[in-house]
């Protein structure tokens, strides 16, 4: 790295689906989230957020010196336009630490009603080039989230030619099939709109070929994309045809590369994901984003690895950014089968008379006594341990076995610390 960008203070940003979550992603190591209400935000479903939330969410992220932003990136139309005035006054008043928004009548509207905001532009916009990245930034966009498309080289470029513009990159998620997201095949399906945040993600169904009376010229089974003899072939498994079913994106060795191209902040993506995805790539992004210049290949290898074989993914790509402008699929399955399971996550803890600590787990899936468990903790540290013995938190009883359905909280006894938020995890 460059002199400039080893004194730049990267900025790791991470999806907050709600205020568990929120929590989880800063006890991991992020330095701000992302979230929103639905009304205006692009998540729908599996969004719990209020304005009493986002209340709660900003102070609690100020409380601890860390940043929140709120997402205003749906496509609006006049009905949200007629809404957004109050709610934009409603935002001033919250104070969060910027808005990303997609939509220029929304910035408009956003700019009467609070002058002062933080616009930050979202991806949905698809901010490809750098004569955008100028208009955007003319109109007092302070920060421009790229789309998935942009190249490193054309990073390079758009920083050089655009240097006060703040520029920040998803470096790990989902990849839609769809231009930046503009997708209508969820509202065409389901009549659930993308671009409102209600995706269903049809692009994951099992596709079958429904008519076995086919033209002489597809028998086949191949589909011309772009009428130029370069053909497409179907894949089908026992489970059906994943025709869209782009792999999921992973940047983790390639952090350096997109800092001294001008990226100063990297975004993760996951909204409606777990509490054990969020602990588990925010704390390995983390481990990597803070400490750029002292971690070694042996640890980003041993990171790597970890996203690999304890997490469900699709297959993992380095997306247009490092791919040489194409899209990687994973026609065989709908996604890569993981050996370990997300089994709990840690509320509270205390100390008692015999020098111990007192765990208390909410039950995720299942936890047995005698468990082999792995327990992921802030600073992604990893500790290994036989699950011994566990109680009820509730009525004192030794427990066999507990399951998330009960909505159990169990205590376990442990001679190490085990901080809050530390997800356990056990193979299967």
């Amino acid at each position: 790295m460059n002199l400039k960008q080893k004194q730049q203070k990267l900025e790791l940003i991470a999806p907050a689906g709600n205020l568990e979550k929120m929590k989880t992603a800063f006890a991991f190591g992020a330095d701000a989230v992302y979230a929103g209400i639905p009304d205006f935000s692009l998540r729908v479903r599996i969004n719990d957020f209020t304005d009493a939330k986002l209340k709660q969410a900003i102070e609690y992220a100020h409380k601890l010196n860390k940043k929140i932003f709120i997402t205003l990136n749906i496509f609006a139309h006049n009905r949200h336009i007629e809404k957004l005035p109050a709610y934009a006054k409603k935002l001033k008043k919250l104070k969060p630490d910027g808005l990303i928004i997609s939509d220029p009548g929304v910035l408009t509207t956003v700019k009467k009603n609070w002058p002062a905001a933080n616009i930050h532009l979202s991806t949905q916009a698809n901010c490809t080039n750098w004569q955008a990245a100028k208009f955007w930034h003319e109109q007092g966009v302070k920060r421009v989230i790229l789309g998935r498309e942009v190249t490193i080289d054309e990073i390079k470029e758009i920083h050089r030619k655009v240097p006060k513009l703040e520029l920040e990159c998803f470096v790990h998620g989902a990849m839609c099939m769809a231009y930046s997201g503009r997708c209508f095949l969820s509202k065409f399906f389901a009549d659930r709109s993308a671009n409102l945040g209600d995706c269903v993600q049809p692009c994951r169904w099992e596709y079958k070929v429904k008519s076995t009376k086919l033209k002489a010229e597809s028998e086949k089974h191949f589909i011309n994309p772009n009428g130029n003899n370069e053909y497409f072939e179907l894949v089908e498994e026992e489970h059906g045809s994943y025709i869209l079913n782009s792999r999921d994106l992973r940047l983790i060795k390639r952090l350096g590369e997109l800092a001294d191209a001008g990226v100063s902040a990297f975004k993760i993506e996951g909204r409606a994901k777990s509490a054990y995805y969020i602990a588990n790539v925010v704390g390995v992004y983390s481990h990597v984003t803070h400490n750029m210049q002292h971690v070694t290949k042996s640890e980003i290898d041993f990171l790597y690895n970890e996203l690999q074989e304890k997490l469900y993914h699709r297959g993992y790509t380095e997306g247009f950014t490092f791919g040489n402008g194409k899209m990687a699929q994973n026609l065989a399955e709908s996604h890569k089968k993981c050996d370990w399971e997300f089994c709990g996550q840690v509320i509270g803890i205390k100390n008692n008379e015999k020098t111990l600590y007192k765990i208390y787990i909410k039950v995720h899936n299942s936890l047995r006594a005698g468990d082999e468990i792995e327990i992921v903790m802030p600073f992604y540290d990893i500790i290994k341990m036989k699950l011994e013995k566990m109680v009820d938190a509730k009525t004192g009883e030794e427990l066999e076995e507990a399951h998330g359905g009960q909505g159990k909280t169990v205590i376990i006894e442990s001679d190490v610390e085990i901080p809050e938020f530390s997800v356990l995890r056990r193979k299967i």
